[in-house]
């Protein structure tokens, strides 16, 4: 099996830690989102959708973080913990109902507050106003707030009392705005403790292999910006329909 993925992707990352940690063999085929290696036309032939995670096994290719987590999850049912995907069905039904909100809340939210610090200056040329981050930010709150009350209550974890999928997705995405330096769990106690057991049902040290890429996504802008100026200015017009896509310019 090949994973085609970027750590500095949060979906990408859930797709990572779910195969390390149900100790699934895989190849990984490093695809660098910050310098544009999704466009090339190599990959381009392996998704025509041109985004990451993609997982190849043979002929068989699928996308989407999601569609991937619940293949491997069922796949390997006979070696998993039935708990990352549990077959009852109201427990099942709880996983998607968490999957099925987040990609257009927790997730929108964390990654427009990251873009904007990743990619507006270089676009805009300007620093971002303030006014869009401060948007940006108490958008990532409101979602932050539906996902302690709605979801996680007084549980352990998302679903009750053992890590599910639900977690190991909510997780990475909280993650990604921590490679602007912002702490978006400070002052919430309850979140803190639950980060805190699912980093521990992962593994501490997979966990920060996994997130080294986005706890150090300055130097990884960086270098992307010593790049050659002509590249750089070719994946202008790419950062630009990201942006527009996050509704940020």
């Amino acid at each position: 099996m090949e994973l085609y993925l970027d750590l500095i992707s949060p979906p990408c990352r859930s797709v990572f830690l779910f195969a390390k940690v149900l100790q699934i063999p895989f190849d990984f085929k490093l695809v660098q989102l910050m310098t544009g290696q999704q466009y090339s036309e190599e990959f381009g032939q392996i998704n025509l959708i041109k985004k990451v995670p993609v997982m190849k096994e043979g002929s068989f290719i699928l996308t989407e973080s999601v569609a991937i987590l619940k293949f491997l999850a069922q796949k390997h049912a006979s070696s998993a913990a039935d708990h990352w995907y549990p077959a009852d069905l109201r427990q099942q039904a709880r996983v998607n109902e968490y999957l099925s909100w987040q990609h257009l809340n927790l997730r929108v939210h964390g990654s427009r507050v990251f873009l904007l610090w990743a990619f507006y200056p270089l676009v805009m040329g300007s620093e971002v106003p303030k006014k869009k981050t401060d948007a940006a930010v108490e958008d990532l709150k409101q979602s932050l707030n539906l996902l302690e009350e709605k979801f996680l209550q007084d549980k352990p974890f998302i679903i009750g009392d053992q890590v599910s999928l639900a977690d190991l997705v909510a997780i990475v995405e909280i993650m990604q705005p921590a490679g602007t330096g912002l702490d978006v769990l400070e002052g919430r106690p309850r979140l803190i403790a639950w980060r805190e057991r699912v980093e521990q049902e992962v593994g501490k040290q997979l966990f920060a292999e996994a997130h080294a890429s986005i706890v150090n996504a300055s130097s990884v802008l960086q270098e992307m910006q010593s790049s050659s100026s002509s590249h750089l200015q070719a994946l202008v017009p790419r950062f630009q329909k990201v942006l527009h896509h996050f509704s940020l310019i």
